[in-house]
């Protein structure tokens, strides 16, 4: 309907793509002392979800927040009391803007969201035990103009995941390190 209005309009699928049912922007999964899942939360991780893209100049919010705006034509969730998804700017997604209207933080968690799980030790203690920052929101695609290829989007929606470097000392280099620390404070003194 909105490319016979004349707005550019394509299709998204995102891959590993969170349901976070209580806007946490995380997705809590609970596990008691035994390992044993515990039925706690909502949240979910679903295969691939699909949404629209619309290019939009966003008054509302400011010039920066101008480009595509996700609309999702199949909300699983109540947005204001009704189901509606969008439009919420892929920038303001990109940048962690989740305070703004049109469900930014629910989009945001659908491709940003953390993987959590916890040990439940008793109705007021539980602990995070295993935290998962790149599971979701992977190879986000459209469709290439004129062809059947995969146009890689993720970029649109979130910064490049950080490489964990791993490095190992040995204890002797990490004591040495210690006493010329201890030289930089002597010296400071």
């Amino acid at each position: 309907v909105l490319r016979c209005l004349g707005i550019p309009t394509r299709v998204i699928t995102n891959f590993n793509s969170a349901h976070d049912k209580n806007l946490n922007l995380s997705i809590d999964k609970y596990i008691d002392v035994s390992g044993n899942n515990l039925h706690l939360s909502e949240d979910s991780v679903w295969n691939f979800h699909v949404w629209n893209e619309s290019w939009f100049v966003r008054r509302d919010l400011g010039s920066f927040y101008d480009g595509w705006q996700v609309l999702d034509a199949t909300p699983q969730e109540r947005s204001k009391g009704i189901y509606q998804c969008g439009p919420a700017s892929t920038r303001a997604i990109k940048e962690g803007d989740v305070d703004l209207d049109y469900d930014s933080p629910f989009v945001f968690a659908a491709v940003n969201a953390d993987c959590v799980t916890w040990i439940r030790y008793s109705k007021k203690r539980k602990e995070r035990i295993y935290s998962d920052t790149r599971k979701i929101g992977k190879f986000i695609s459209t469709k290439a103009v004129g062809t059947n290829a995969r146009v890689d989007v993720t970029d649109n929606y979130k910064y490049p995941e950080v490489k964990e470097i791993s490095f190992k000392i040995s204890y002797s280099q990490y004591k040495n390190s210690l006493m010329d620390d201890r030289k930089i404070l002597v010296t400071a003194v």
